[in-house]
């Protein structure tokens, strides 16, 4: 495929950008077991897992991204609202190396495709993701994840103050509460991203 990194393309209703192979990555976000048993539905990792099949036959690169902490979680503070509890109360429920962290089944990373660990909510905090994607010459990527309230949207707002061009594969996305979900993909994430479903982007490949 010919690169068309300054040309237009329409996607999902809504002109961005056009991606190419080359500058564009995939960026598949928390679909870790524990996670996806809470969160995800059957017809979520599947819209993930399409998008991940498209990509790799286009040749746009995969990332995934999960978190997960050392032993005895030495990364979180005790004032952090979201993960304090979880030291007190999961054990080891989100160790690196326990199950539950573990990219699921459905999703499974190829040799070569990097799962980058983060350590708070956002795919870019206390990891080394946005490194990769500047050694991958990314200036763009396609965002699948859960939850939307949490991943989807921290990952939003940081990929855009970093001057990455941003699609959100709204059905690749879920969250606990459906009506965030749509609040957030209806009316937030457009003001910083094309959201657009799964077949309308791996349509555009």
């Amino acid at each position: 495929m010919h690169d068309v990194r300054r040309a237009s393309r329409h996607v999902g209703g809504i002109y961005a950008a056009g991606m190419s192979e080359r500058s564009t990555v995939l960026v598949v976000m928390d679909f870790q077991r524990g996670i996806v048993e809470r969160l995800g539905t059957t017809e979520v990792v599947a819209a993930a897992a399409r998008a991940v099949d498209a990509a790799r036959a286009a040749g746009v690169p995969v990332f995934f991204v999960r978190v997960a902490f050392r032993p005895g979680y030495p990364e979180v503070a005790a004032t952090n609202q979201s993960f304090g509890a979880a030291r007190a109360t999961r054990g080891d429920a989100m160790h690196e190396d326990g199950p539950a962290t573990q990219i699921h089944a459905d999703l499974a990373p190829r040799p070569g495709e990097p799962i980058v660990t983060k350590r708070r909510i956002s795919a870019f905090t206390g990891s080394d993701l946005e490194v990769l994607l500047r050694g991958a010459d990314a200036d763009a990527v396609v965002l699948a994840g859960i939850s939307t309230s949490g991943v989807v949207l921290s990952t939003v707002r940081q990929a855009a103050d970093l001057d990455f061009r941003i699609t959100v594969l709204e059905d690749a996305c879920a969250d606990g509460d459906p009506e965030v979900h749509r609040v957030l993909t209806e009316k937030v994430f457009p003001r910083q991203a094309v959201v657009t479903t799964t077949d309308a982007w791996v349509a555009s490949l």
